[in-house]
């Protein structure tokens, strides 16, 4: 039987190592969306194995080393598992889409994820992907304007929202728990106000809502965590207009970050290729800005790369300068993320409480960042987390029957 465990304060903790959370995008497994627009059977696999090289020196296509694999296959999973639990990654956070008529790509993690044998050596969480779903799987030059799902839900969808999640996963033994409250995470803030009455104090009554069915379900509270900005990526965006100070208005425990360039825009730059160095510095910069204007604590992000060209037409002139998928890329070496991971767990260490520091990403494949395994560089990326994070100290995780003598 798999055991829950609840994380602990730092106060109790025999080392400052912070928990390890990896994005996962769940666009590798067969969906009836995806099937209704693209053909019966389609992934982003497609993507993947039709790119070509945009300019000269430009590594594509990219050959993950254990092949085109269906993620949503539970034996599938385990190897993921296996690979992350090794390596020092402790947690993925799922995105998670679920529209107004129902969810998308839930498969991978209802059963390849949560069926998987050895779906208790990792944590779990969701992040909810409330953005806009527009159809750029591939995206042809010029603009875009074929939404097909909107990020904007009815309060009564929201209201099922929060009982599916309370239901489904929150009461998981693998799920993650911040001193026994469920972690959730929301992608765009924004369009979470305008789905929620259009106001911050709308917004805020509906998520005490929700904190409140979290409570009534046996938790202590709610753990829920904003994702914060620069400038958006996606069209539609509009996460950069909220201000850290709605984020606490409307009860946030915490604000992470997701990606670099939501801090560093690769658009219109001019160059093919952008300066890892020079990003993760301009993120930083960033993130200390938003670490010291706000008392919520601030989860650090390291991004392994970026290079979002298999979205587009291969057949259409590249330029970079065309807005999302048509951007800069953004390229690194295992030892150039290693020792952005080193420099950013100092970071995170150096915050009291619950410390986090989240990855992106585990694989988002057609987007450049990715720690799963590839022909070209085998394990090195996930070598790089182990060397500068290690394993997970497990006295930091309690095990929950031992909870009230571990206080």
């Amino acid at each position: 039987m798999m055991s829950r465990y609840i994380l602990m304060k730092a106060s109790t903790k025999s080392s400052n190592r912070p928990l390890v959370a990896a994005y996962y995008f769940p666009n590798y497994h067969a969906d009836p969306r995806n099937a209704a627009v693209h053909g019966e059977g389609w992934t982003e696999w497609e993507l993947v194995r039709r790119a070509t090289p945009r300019f000269p020196g430009h590594h594509q296509p990219l050959e993950p080393l254990w092949g085109y694999e269906d993620e949503a296959d539970p034996m599938v999973m385990a190897r993921k598992i296996d690979a992350a639990a090794d390596h020092g990654v402790d947690c993925f956070i799922f995105d998670w889409y679920h529209y107004n008529d129902g969810p998308f790509l839930e498969r991978c993690l209802e059963q390849g994820f949560l069926k998987a044998p050895n779906a208790d050596r990792m944590k779990f969480c969701c992040m909810w992907a409330n953005h806009d779903w527009y159809d750029i799987h591939p995206a042809k030059r010029g603009e875009l304007t074929n939404l097909l799902y909107p990020g904007t839900v009815t309060q009564s969808v929201f209201d099922s929202i929060c009982e599916l999640l309370i239901e489904r996963y929150f009461s998981h033994p693998s799920h993650l728990l911040v001193e026994g409250a469920p972690y959730f995470s929301i992608y765009d803030v924004s369009t979470l106000v305008k789905s929620l009455g259009g106001s911050v104090l709308m917004a805020r009554k509906a998520l005490d809502r929700f904190r409140a069915k979290v409570v009534e379900a046996g938790f202590p509270d709610l753990h829920l965590n904003a994702i914060g900005w620069n400038c958006g990526i996606l069209k539609g965006e509009e996460g950069a207009a909220m201000q850290v100070e709605d984020f606490q208005k409307l009860g946030f425990d915490s604000i992470g970050g997701y990606i670099w360039v939501h801090y560093a825009s690769l658009n219109n730059t001019g160059k093919s290729v952008a300066d890892y160095a020079s990003l993760r510095d301009a993120y930083l910069q960033a993130y200390e800005k938003l670490r010291n204007g706000t008392t919520l604590p601030v989860f650090p992000n390291v991004t392994m790369g970026w290079d979002s060209t298999p979205r587009t037409v291969q057949s259409d002139i590249w330029s970079p300068d065309l807005g999302y998928p048509f951007t800069s890329i953004m390229k690194t070496s295992p030892e150039g993320f290693r020792q952005a991971l080193t420099k950013i767990r100092e970071y995170a260490e150096a915050d009291p409480g619950f410390r986090m520091v989240s990855l992106n990403a585990w694989n988002e494949w057609t987007e450049g960042s990715y720690l799963e395994p590839d022909e070209q560089n085998g394990f090195a990326y996930l070598e790089a987390i182990y060397s500068a994070f290690g394993l997970a100290d497990k006295a930091n995780l309690v095990p929950e029957e031992e909870l009230a003598s571990a206080v």
